[in-house]
């Protein structure tokens, strides 16, 4: 019954041969483990070998991710897959609690996600602000407990022939667990070395037989991790009064000044708790089986913006005793609340021909609801100072102060997929030969914010209304108002064919192809070729060509919101972050429209890889992969455009109440080229089994044409200055180009040990200057002692010798140097932003130590 279901948990796909990455992990299954490959990621033709397959694949085992001693799916994939990349920042709004996942250094958007190989749906939220994925919507990987995943596969390559859009850089399935017995219930806490970050994971899970025919099996975990800070002292003066000593310092005037607080950022990981249920079943019925999944999670998280202080006569409105609404200042948070759902069921069936028939349902949703907490509307503060005839009310600072609300709730999304498959596959003499259909539903909202959280009370139109004009809407995180508000479909169709034939004894060719037609854009047609060459028993050659596509996202074409980004100021040396309201418009928008923004359309790729598989003696296993992805007509979002490119945008955005307006457009070529290296070894050592793993990834991405739309009101405007040196540099530099592990899982008696180096190669960040951080090696170390059959006990530490990354030389904020009047320094800083805020691929948290108990029942 369990092997039906696996293999009809992908939809036919051209997949690849095992890396080995986390198979030389499951020694203790391996007769099971090597009919599960075959069923899954290799040929639909029984029997046949991984080896013979034409793309890699690595398959990740329960035991492989949770030897990580991490307690996030995505972390863990970063931690053991090195084309995998989990990028962190701070202060990135929503990116803050939602990271970016990405493969072979391609955008989130650019990975398709299964469940059991069913289609999973996309987060609600777009990356709008300077982070790595910007202008994209990825998965949220860590939605699925970690301890509710029997294994994960990460095929590298592209497989849009197969499953339609977003799989040009690969496909990432995610398979739950199917035991019919037994159980276990584990706890773990950790912290970093810093003292905060704490962390409490706890899991249970059991399985159940459904009679003689069937199984369910569910899990369920909470997790609470505390927020981390790295903030660097707030150097700049928080008052007025402040003067310039011309020597780099700044003499205080407000005597409050010399008192005042300096840890007034929080820059780190977010606050965060989450809990998460999994069902996953199957049962024998009438010849076939009945089976389905559900995946529910809820997350709540809170981040901090950026702090206003006192002299912000922007953000904190001067009132008319000449202080600030929060004399002291405040630093905003930012509160989201992730629900997450999916269900899926459906019914395959065995023909007496051989032949199978798959009939399935899948639902998914994703919610965030964004809440401002700690904070004002500035604009609201100086209107109630004010009658409607400009004149000054009859109301006190300090009544004002008490009464204007701290917090509001400022918009919520939600991204909806709705999937029909059926899937047909038989077995022939010459070749064997899957086909199906596909039908789904895309649906976005946008649920507008709370009238507080976006309005701004002191002007209309671009004008004052009163005598002093501040910031509109709530500070920190700004809301979305009811014109902004969003309900949109769309449906898709689709077909696919594809075939695979043993041309001789040594040569296995295969070959597919799809056809999907969207609302809106139209359709795409795109082709697979693979094939794998033994040339010995040892030695194979493997490869393939594809195209590929990339459906414009629902969020890519209706999110629209005015938001607050800090940029770097261009007039000042320092380089410090300045405000900016920047509107982002969907591309038929009134705004765009006026200017002749173009619809968007597809994005459309071509794949090529090659690859060798060898053996060298029994204990031994090699794969080399090369690959070339090249992108044409990739969706970007563009820079901040502001007065002075167009007069049609000039009056649209000053309609608009923007700064700046940056919009959505297929404004670039890409070209990624890379190469996969995977080597495992597993022998005696000592007295115990020791099993190696070498693993690297080697990606460089250019960004070889930028061009503006066509016939609109952009279409003479110099590309760079749609896409900023920044944009590009998002695209091309902001992840490491070179990744490399070394571990060993050593097993001695009642001990196992885990200790694994990973390399984080250079990457550069551009954000007003350049900077390019170094190769960076952490150390990762588990020890498990098994105590009985039912207990065990781990010690473990992730970056175990406490590395952080090169110290932040760019881009900075609240710099300086305050001393008073007898010269004492109050303080001297380089900035809050110690680390980068714009790209960290393995954080700047530093270590982090743990331990756990578990008991298997």
């Amino acid at each position: 019954m369990k092997n039906n279901k696996v293999k009809l948990a992908l939809i036919p796909m051209i997949l690849g041969a095992a890396s080995q990455t986390a198979l030389a992990q499951e020694t203790a299954q391996a007769d099971e483990s090597s009919v599960e490959k075959i069923s899954i990621i290799g040929s639909r033709v029984a029997g046949r070998s991984a080896d013979d397959l034409p793309v890699p694949v690595d398959i990740l085992s329960a035991e492989a991710l949770a030897n990580t001693g991490q307690t996030e799916v995505g972390r863990m994939l970063q931690a053991i897959a090195p084309s995998f990349n989990f990028s962190s920042s701070a202060i990135s709004d929503g990116t803050d609690a939602l990271r970016p996942a990405t493969l072979r250094g391609l955008g989130p958007d650019q990975t398709l996600v299964l469940v059991n190989g069913k289609r999973r749906h996309q987060a609600s939220l777009i990356h709008i602000n300077t982070s790595v994925g910007r202008g994209t919507a990825g998965t949220d990987m860590n939605a699925i407990p970690a301890s509710s995943i029997k294994r994960i596969e990460v095929l590298r390559d592209g497989a849009a022939a197969q499953y339609g859009s977003d799989a040009i850089a690969g496909v990432i399935n995610i398979v739950l667990n199917d035991a019919s017995e037994g159980g276990k219930a584990a706890i773990s806490y950790g912290e970093y070395s810093e003292g905060d970050g704490e962390t409490t994971n706890v899991d249970i899970s059991k399985g159940f037989a459904l009679g003689d025919n069937g199984y369910l099996n569910t899990t369920l975990n909470f997790r609470d991790r505390g927020y981390t800070n790295r903030a660097g002292l707030h150097g700049s003066c928080q008052f007025t009064g402040c003067t310039d000593l011309g020597d780099g310092s700044m003499l205080l005037g407000d005597p409050r000044e010399a008192t005042a607080t300096r840890n007034t950022f929080r820059i780190g990981d977010a606050d965060s708790n989450q809990f998460g249920l999994t069902v996953n079943t199957g049962y024998d019925l009438a010849g076939g089986e009945l089976y389905g999944f559900i995946t529910y999670s809820k997350r709540e998280n809170e981040s901090a913006a950026f702090f206003r202080h006192n002299a912000n006569t922007d953000g904190n409105a001067p009132l008319l005793d000449g202080d600030a609404t929060v004399p002291m200042g405040f630093l905003p948070k930012i509160n989201s609340d992730i629900k997450d759902i999916s269900y899926n069921f459906g019914y395959q069936t065995d023909f007496d021909n051989g032949a199978t028939l798959d009939l399935s349902y899948t639902y998914g949703q994703n919610n965030i609801d964004y809440t401002t907490s700690d904070s004002i509307n500035s604009s609201f503060a100086n209107a109630l100072q004010y009658n409607a005839d400009g004149s000054y009310a009859d109301i006190t600072p300090d009544e004002i102060r008490n009464s204007v609300p701290k917090e509001a709730f400022a918009y919520g999304l939600e991204l909806a997929l709705s999937t029909i498959n059926i899937d047909y596959t038989q077995d022939f003499d010459l070749f064997s030969l899957a086909m199906g259909a596909e039908i789904r539903t895309d649906t976005y909202k946008i649920t507008p914010g709370d009238e507080y959280s976006y309005r701004d009370y002191d002007t209309v139109l671009g004008q004052s209304l009163f005598a002093t004009d501040t910031g509109a809407g709530i500070q920190g995180f700004g809301g979305i108002g009811a014109i902004s508000a969003v309900d949109e479909t769309r449906n898709v169709i689709s077909f696919y064919a594809d075939a695979e034939m043993e041309v001789t004894e040594d040569l296995i060719v295969s070959g597919a192809v799809r056809y999907d037609d969207y609302d809106g854009f139209g359709d795409s047609s795109n082709f697979k070729l693979a094939a794998n060459w033994s040339l010995t028993e040892d030695v194979a050659i493997r490869g393939a060509m594809s195209t590929g596509f990339r459906a414009p996202s629902m969020q890519q074409l209706y999110f629209n919101n005015i938001s607050t980004q800090f940029k770097t100021n261009p007039d000042d040396p320092t380089g410090d972050q300045i405000a900016v309201q920047v509107g982002t418009f969907r591309n038929d928008s009134t705004l765009a429209q006026a200017i002749g923004i173009p619809e968007l359309k597809e994005e459309e790729s071509t794949n090529f890889s090659l690859g060798t598989v060898i053996r060298l003696a029994d204990s031994i296993n090699l794969t080399i992969d090369w690959y070339s992805i090249d992108i044409d007509d990739r969706i970007v979002l563009s820079n901040s455009l502001g007065q002075g490119l167009s007069s049609a945008l000039d009056s649209a955005l000053l309609a608009a109440g923007a700064g700046g307006g940056q919009f959505f457009l297929n404004g670039a070529d890409t070209e990624t080229t890379g190469i996969d290296i995977i080597a495992t070894w597993n022998g005696e050592m000592l007295g115990g089994d020791l099993d190696l793993t070498f693993a690297a990834n080697f990606t460089e991405t250019d960004v070889v044409n930028l061009f503006t739309p066509a016939n609109s009101g952009l279409g003479d405007v110099s590309p760079d200055k749609i896409f900023s040196e920044q944009d590009i540099s998002i695209i091309e530099e902001w992840q490491p180009q070179d990744r490399i592990s070394l571990s060993g899982l050593y097993r001695v008696g009642d001990f196992t040990v885990n200790l694994a180096f990973n390399r984080y190669g250079e990457y550069t960040v551009t954000d007003g200057g350049q900077q390019t951080y170094g190769a960076e090696i952490l150390t990762d170390l588990r020890v498990n002692y098994q105590m009985n059959e039912n207990i065990s006990f781990n010690i473990g530490g992730n970056n175990l010798f406490d590395v952080y990354p090169d110290k932040n030389e760019i881009g900075n904020s609240r710099t300086g140097t305050i001393v008073d009047a007898s010269g004492n320094v109050i303080v001297n800083s380089p900035g809050v932003f110690t680390y980068s805020r714009r790209s960290a691929p393995f954080g700047f948290n530093g270590a982090f130590y743990y331990a756990g108990v578990e008991y298997k029942f």
